[in-house]
């Protein structure tokens, strides 16, 4: 069985309305059928902004950066992050092709 990988790195702080934006994604996923997710709070990163984000520094007041991960059949994993980029067009998303043991 084909399967992807699919990563979204977000800021754990960020919002969907008044949700906190990982619940928002692992709601999101849930409801459209994923098998299992899991969102890792990260203890420091940075993106294409170049700012590193890390909670214990004072000096730097961004959001600490959290990984929402999922594997799943590559169409139904393209379709789910398809669907997802019509409610939230931020974050990262990466796609890796996987194998199921």
């Amino acid at each position: 069985m084909k399967m992807k990988q699919v990563q979204i790195y977000i800021d754990k702080e960020e919002e969907f309305g008044k949700i906190p934006l990982p619940q928002f994604i692992l709601r999101f996923l849930l409801d459209n059928g994923i098998a299992g997710a899991t969102c890792i709070d990260c203890a420091s990163g940075f993106g294409n902004h170049y700012r590193l984000k890390h909670p214990g520094n004072s000096f730097i007041l961004d959001e600490q950066p959290s990984l929402i991960t999922f594997s799943d059949e590559t169409e139904k994993a393209q379709e789910v992050i398809t669907e997802l980029r019509k409610y939230y067009r931020g974050g990262f998303i990466t796609m890796h092709d996987v194998e199921q043991y």
